[in-house]
């Protein structure tokens, strides 16, 4: 099977190079989705409000959209994208222990778990290993 798979390019440095692509502009969709959930759908205002309810201050929730927004893009354009993905992880963090914590592990849970921003988290961690990959601006 793994010479089956070696025929095709799989594993080779342009098949990783483009994994790091896909994963790169995944990871970009969903930052650029959630920012535009706490603008358009909850308010800055009501993400404000929600980070309050959380014992966290609301101006946390404009840092976090101004944070997902450019990190989207940063990642979109392949620009620094090892450290912008490190650098991203503590907003999933904070997201799977603060907001989602005790809604227990499971995403399906009331309220959301905290399996899928932990996931997100360890994505971001693979996406800094790989680097930008094919089509980015710098490495």
């Amino acid at each position: 099977m793994t010479n089956l798979l070696a025929t095709f390019g799989f594993g080779s440095e342009t098949a990783i190079a483009a994994a790091a692509l896909v994963l790169r502009l995944a990871l970009a969709g969903l930052f650029l989705a959630h920012a535009w959930l706490k603008i358009f759908v909850f308010t800055p205002a009501g993400a404000a409000g929600y980070f309050q309810s959380l014992g966290l201050p609301g101006a946390l929730a404009y840092v976090t959209i101004a944070v997902e927004i450019l990190g989207a893009l940063a990642l979109l354009l392949g620009f620094q994208t090892s450290l912008v993905a490190l650098a991203l992880i503590p907003v999933l963090l904070g997201a799977a222990i603060l907001a989602h914590g005790p809604n227990g592990f499971w995403f399906t849970n009331a309220n959301g778990g905290w399996e899928y921003p932990a996931f997100w988290a360890v994505a971001l961690f693979v996406q800094a290993l790989l680097g930008g990959g094919l089509l980015a601006l710098t490495k």
